[in-house]
């Protein structure tokens, strides 16, 4: 996941990066520093970021340089 797939990913799911934070298990600094490019985080902080949006519904594209996306995988309505 690069950083950029990180911020589209949330703009998808409508959530801030304290969001995904809490959800990934992480602190607001990683996240924060993981999409601003300030400094590598580490390979399983940013296994726990794309984790966490993945249950939230995100579908990663290839991250080869001429492809790289996300998807927002549509949620079917409950039957009661």
């Amino acid at each position: 996941m690069t950083p950029a797939q990180c911020r589209a990913a949330r703009a998808l799911l409508d959530i801030t990066q304290a969001q995904l934070a809490a959800a990934a298990g992480l602190g607001l600094s990683t996240v924060v520093d993981f999409e601003k490019k300030r400094r590598r985080v580490s390979d399983d902080a940013a296994q726990e970021m794309r984790n966490a949006l993945e249950r939230a519904g995100i579908a990663f594209t290839s991250e080869h340089a001429l492809e790289e996306g996300v998807l927002l995988r549509k949620r079917h309505a409950r039957r009661t």
